[in-house]
């Protein structure tokens, strides 16, 4: 990496392992006497997953799930496909989706209903990220980390072209880079 490639540090290490172990705290308390079933949306949220799920002080079980959405990265299309599914059945059963970030808002929505479709007792969202400025389609998270204005965002998981995902802060891409 590049550190010309850095406009600036959005959300320092120290800030995210606040608002990780806040929200772990919330959810812990929401789910208090009930198993809990928390699903990884890859590859961006894996760096959130991990250190949340040490956050949350209760029974659970973990699954990952790999999805494509078709359409350039300007304008998704919507058309969310499973890649990589659930290995678990989660009829009956407390959801909690750790998403890395919600801008249009099309992925996580139809996440949403394909896992409603499976009968869960409930499903929950949870995502680091939400950059409302973006939102195309009216869409729900049940926690939040941090809203953040309209930039291309690295770091902590998120990427772009598969780089800069173990950095350990937030960070503003120079347009540069993408541009």
């Amino acid at each position: 990496m590049n550190k010309n490639d850095i406009e600036k540090v959005l959300i320092t290490k120290e800030e995210l392992a606040t608002r990780v172990r806040e929200l772990g705290e919330q959810i812990t308390e929401d789910f208090k006497g009930e198993e809990l079933v928390v699903v990884c949306v890859l590859r961006g949220s894996i760096i959130f997953f991990s250190d949340l799920i040490r956050e949350i002080n209760l029974d659970m079980q973990i699954d990952f799930m790999v999805l494509s959405s078709y359409g350039d990265s300007a304008n998704s299309s919507g058309h969310v496909v499973v890649k990589q599914d659930l290995a678990c059945d989660i009829k009956g059963k407390n959801v909690l989706v750790v998403e890395d970030i919600v801008d249009s808002g099309r992925t996580i929505k139809r996440l949403r209903e394909i896992l409603n479709d499976r009968d869960p007792k409930s499903l929950k969202i949870v995502t680091l990220l939400d950059k409302p400025s973006r939102r195309e389609v009216e869409v729900n998270t049940d926690y939040t980390g941090m809203s953040i204005p309209d930039e291309f965002v690295v770091g902590f998981g998120l990427d772009y072209a598969q780089h800069y995902r173990n950095m350990k802060e937030i960070c503003v891409l120079s347009p540069k880079v993408y541009n």
